[in-house]
């Protein structure tokens, strides 16, 4: 919730509505290019992370983009 609560009043400033769905963890390896999607938000539970690496996918297109219920 760290980064929603920072991000929330400046995004509603700009006029869009903002609903945290959920949160997890990022590792971004750029050595490797590999970027993994997992674990979840105490306070909000766990994102679709299969959403997430398609987002991630569109930015990073020569890493390998993976994603887990691993809680580590």
């Amino acid at each position: 919730d760290h980064i929603f609560e920072k991000v929330s009043p400046e995004m509603e400033k700009l006029g869009y509505e903002c609903k945290c769905l959920g949160g997890g963890k990022i590792e971004h390896n750029s050595k490797d290019k590999k970027i993994r999607v997992f674990g979840l938000s105490t306070g909000y539970g766990k994102a679709d992370h299969s959403v997430t690496v398609e987002i991630l996918k569109k930015e990073y297109t020569d890493y390998e983009i993976a994603w887990s219920d691993d809680k580590k």
